[in-house]
């Protein structure tokens, strides 16, 4: 999983089968990371693509990968923090690592698709969508 930065959590969820079709849990009210509701969307990302930079500068996210697999990268430019300079790496995948990244505000992240076909992830954030809220760089823009 490479280095920890602070504000990142990974919390691993339940996945129960039934012969009928699995459950698998996102979040609960009560859960640690959760910081109200605003929004649940999901984004698709295909085999082999990266997206990012982004850094949320008030929202914390909250994702599940729903389908495929997906690695997540982050990175710390914060300036009063312990772990600045310092890049995070997770893969998330409901059969595999099946948890939640809970990711603060401040920190850059940027993803790939790992798994055929089309990756997707669920973010659950505690506001609707505000596209001045977050800022965005090139994938060259911060190395990895």
């Amino acid at each position: 999983m490479g280095f920890m930065i602070k504000g990142i959590k990974i919390t691993p969820l339940k996945h129960i089968v039934t012969p009928k079709g699995d459950i698998f849990h996102a979040m609960k009210s009560t859960d640690v990371g959760y910081c109200g509701f605003g929004e649940a969307y999901f984004s698709e990302v295909h085999c082999g693509e990266r997206k990012g930079w982004k850094r949320h500068n008030r929202m914390t996210l909250n994702i599940v990968v729903i389908c495929g697999a997906i690695k997540f990268i982050i990175y710390d430019d914060r300036d009063n923090s312990d772990t600045k300079g310092k890049f995070f790496e997770v893969i998330l995948s409901p059969q595999d690592n099946y948890s939640r990244l809970t990711v603060e505000a401040g920190l850059w992240m940027a993803f790939e698709g790992l798994a055929e076909g089309t990756s997707m992830l669920m973010d659950i954030i505690p506001e609707p969508h505000d596209p001045t809220e977050a800022d965005c760089k090139g994938l060259n823009e911060i190395v990895y």
